[in-house]
């Protein structure tokens, strides 16, 4: 079977590359874009550091910034009646995975206005049509949207996130500037550098894994727990590691799918609200645990990635838990709590369908049930 592998056509990295962001507009003959943001990086500066340089250059853009962290079917639909207001041909995407969803939505909802509702974009749509241009601004460390054909948009009135997976909505421009990321309180630093590390452990042990995407994810899970504290800590190398492992890690998950700590991650921020980071790495060594015994020498390398001496010398079982315990330990020094208050023993049975539904479960490597996530679930009690 091939393996099929997906990126955008033209990547920058590294600190004032956002100032590449006229000059690709001009070469590709784009005149107006919608700049998508969320109201907070709009409020407190870091949209200026853009939209100060279509100034400069003198194009012409308009702002919606009408964008809720876990993005709504509600917003996407506002965002295409902005889009096509503004008289806007591209979108340039600022901010963290909720702008950036939300733009892929829109983008690709104004393309292929057949899917208008938004609920048919879940799973893999039968879009005809690629989105309009996209050029991607991450203002986090984490979610690595601008690298993925996946977003995710909640639907408020069915209490549930739906993933959808399109090879149409990849932007064709992603601008990794960790000067972006300056901003980012400590909490939000470790909430998306952690899912960055989800991704790319599950990436790394999904059932779809390939030697290509092998080494995206090893490389990513060795600069996140590398870089990952000091991104926390506020230090410029810290900053600028997290900002390139996490993209690395999207070249490799994207491509490969996750598993099912992103699909109970997805729930757990549709009913609760809770910030799709924090739910990944709340779950994400519950779930290390529970599929190890499917992984095969795969911990070892984990392991050794985030910088654990002596793996060669460990049995099975040692290296297994010594990669848990090196990702547990991780999450806690950047603050991440391991229990989720909110998390009430009635919706258990909602939490766990929706779970098992979820589109990242089947690429988990070990085969689940609802009684499964039901038991994981209930270890953040």
């Amino acid at each position: 079977m091939a393996n099929r592998t997906m990126l955008n056509e033209t990547s920058y990295h590294g600190a004032g590359a956002v100032s590449a962001i006229p000059g690709e507009l001009k070469a590709r003959g784009l005149k107006k874009p919608l700049v998508c943001c969320g109201p907070s990086i709009l409020k407190h500066g870091v949209v200026a550091k853009v939209t100060d340089q279509l100034d400069a250059e003198g194009i012409a853009y308009e702002i919606f910034s009408d964008i809720k962290a876990n993005p709504t079917i509600e917003n996407v639909q506002a965002g295409v009646a902005a889009y096509k207001a503004a008289g806007a041909d591209c979108i340039v995407a600022i901010g963290g995975g909720s702008p950036m969803d939300t733009s892929k939505a829109i983008g690709i909802i104004i393309n292929n206005p057949e899917f208008a509702d938004v609920r048919s974009l879940e799973g893999t749509a039968d879009t005809k049509k690629p989105c309009v241009p996209i050029i991607a601004v991450p203002t986090t460390a984490g979610t690595a949207a601008e690298v993925t054909i996946n977003y995710v948009i909640t639907d408020v009135e069915r209490r549930r996130k739906f993933v959808c997976v399109d090879p149409h909505d990849m932007p064709i421009v992603a601008v990794v500037d960790p000067e972006m990321m300056d901003s980012m309180p400590k909490g939000l630093t470790a909430s998306t550098g952690m899912d960055a590390l989800t991704h790319a452990i599950e990436g790394y042990t999904t059932k779809a894994a390939w030697e290509m995407t092998d080494m995206f994810h090893l490389k990513a899970i060795e600069l996140i727990s590398k870089n990952l504290r000091g991104a926390v800590a506020g230090t410029k190398e810290g900053r600028e590691g997290m900002a390139l492992g996490q993209y690395i890690a999207g070249m490799g998950f994207s491509n490969v799918g996750l598993g099912i700590a992103h699909s109970m991650a997805h729930t757990l921020g549709a009913v609760y609200d809770t910030p799709h980071g924090v739910a990944c790495a709340m779950m994400l060594p519950i779930v290390m645990e529970y599929n190890a015994d499917c992984t095969g020498e795969r911990y070892r390398e984990i392991a050794r990635a985030m910088g654990v001496q002596g793996v060669d010398s460990m049995s099975q079982a040692e290296y297994r838990k010594a990669a848990v315990d090196a990702v547990r330990k991780l999450s806690e020094d950047v603050g991440i709590p391991s229990k989720l208050e909110a998390l009430k023993e009635e919706d258990l049975p909602f939490l766990a369908e929706s779970a098992y539904n979820d589109a990242c479960r089947p690429g988990n490597p070990k085969d689940t049930s609802v009684e499964d996530l039901t038991a994981l679930f209930r270890k953040l009690m």
